[in-house]
């Protein structure tokens, strides 16, 4: 800027103008010999007028037509017209953002109709109610809380004493049992001998009437002609009777035996009975006494223990909760996203605990009807007035191999299904 020498201007006013006139002034910069203060301060009032006749004519023109001209400020063109070109890479660097959103978005768009999300689904599983099925003082608790335990582990033990002593009374009672049956069975075996002998007795009886049946034929027949005495056949008559009640008492014996085999295999079947009866009992009591022993009838985790050593615990109640390791994911998706959703399509699994991991799953099965109407209180459209609400319906997602982290019911998961 030219230097001026403030002491030879006239008055403050020329002063004023002379600062305003120095920026609005594109001529070529004078020299510090062609500057004249009093030749400036005869071009600020031109100046001044010219730009009132400017301002005058522009008015003029928009109280004419009403509306301002499309080029009556030449500020306006300028900062329409020339900032691409005083700016051009805050321009490209404007078009280029413009451009990345709007491809960002197409593609998102693209994207989102490939897949389905909710973040109304969660961890589920089937966890097994671990409870007392005897009475009993509990005299050791073999785990703790959240262990894992395997198969067949032991949970805990109720005092077994009395049980001990019931299964061997049982086991008394089928010895015994046994022991009837066997005596009933030899019992049996002599009343059959006893039935031979009484058929020999029988046989021998019958024989002897026979005899005695021939002599007391012959005795009267020498009676008849003579040759024999009357006493003769008196005493043949006689033996004949003897033999012939001998015969029946030999029969009736037999009968009797025989008789007698029957009521023993009563008793041998009784016996039996005693015997299945005794063997139930044994088996009661020896699964009562397994049953002081309660094991983990699958693998999992052990957790929610209320049973403690020396509490007594009665039948059914609830001593332990076991959480099993096979898991599944199970999302209330709207009934508008099951369209395209098939069984077997892929999903990707995100736990809300594990936000750097990713899991890997597919749909097992849709349920067949929405998560209300299997609710303890269903609703009831057909009464009342009915609002429609999207429904949703519960879809049971499994893992493709079992997860590396730990995992339980109730536990946030976003799970997304590729349904194209």
């Amino acid at each position: 800027m030219p230097s001026v020498d403030f002491g030879q201007l006239p008055a403050a006013a020329t002063f004023r103008s002379c600062l305003k006139a120095i920026p609005l002034d594109t001529k070529p910069q004078r020299t510090e010999q062609d500057f004249n203060p009093s030749d400036e301060t005869r071009e600020a009032p031109a100046r001044v007028r010219g730009r009132r006749e400017r301002s005058s004519k522009t008015s003029k023109g928009k109280s004419e037509t009403g509306k301002e001209k499309p080029d009556g400020s030449p500020l306006q063109k300028n900062n329409l017209l020339g900032f691409p070109k005083r700016h051009p890479y805050r321009t490209a660097a404007v078009t280029l953002v413009l451009l990345l959103v709007a491809a960002g978005l197409v593609t998102w768009w693209l994207n989102a109709r490939l897949y389905e999300s909710t973040d109304d689904a969660f961890i589920d599983a089937r966890t097994i109610t671990i409870g007392a099925e005897i009475a009993g003082r509990i005299s050791e608790v073999a785990v703790t809380d959240n262990q894992p335990v395997q198969a067949g582990s032991v949970l805990l033990r109720i005092d077994d004493s009395d049980y001990q002593a019931a299964l061997k009374q049982a086991d008394a009672g089928v010895a015994a049992a046994q022991a009837e049956i066997v005596d009933v069975a030899a019992q049996i075996k002599a009343q059959d001998a006893k039935i031979d002998q009484a058929q020999r007795q029988a046989a021998q009886a019958e024989a002897a009437l026979d005899f005695a049946k021939a002599e007391d034929q012959r005795n009267r027949a020498l009676l008849a002609r003579g040759t024999a005495t009357e006493q003769q056949a008196q005493q043949a008559a006689s033996t004949l009777r003897q033999d012939q009640a001998a015969l029946a008492s030999a029969e009736a014996n037999v009968i009797s035996a025989k008789s007698q085999v029957s009521v023993l295999q009563a008793q041998a079947k009784s016996a039996e009975a005693k015997l299945e009866q005794a063997k139930a009992t044994q088996d009661q009591a020896r699964t009562a006494l397994s049953r002081t022993s309660i094991i983990a009838p699958i693998a999992g985790r052990a957790t929610s223990i209320s049973a403690a050593k020396g509490t007594y615990a009665q039948p059914g109640q609830v001593l332990m909760m076991l959480v099993p390791d096979q898991v599944w994911v199970e999302a209330n998706f709207k009934e508008t996203q099951l369209d395209l959703m098939r069984p077997g399509q892929p999903v990707d699994i995100g736990i809300d605990a594990y936000p750097e991991k990713t899991f890997r799953g597919h749909v097992d099965s849709i349920q067949a009807g929405s998560g209300t109407a299997f609710s303890l209180l269903p609703a009831e459209n057909a009464t009342g007035n009915y609002v429609k609400v999207v429904q949703r319906v519960p879809v049971k997602i499994v893992f493709d191999k079992p997860p590396d982290v730990l995992l339980g019911p109730g536990m946030s998961v976003v799970p997304t299904v590729k349904v194209r």
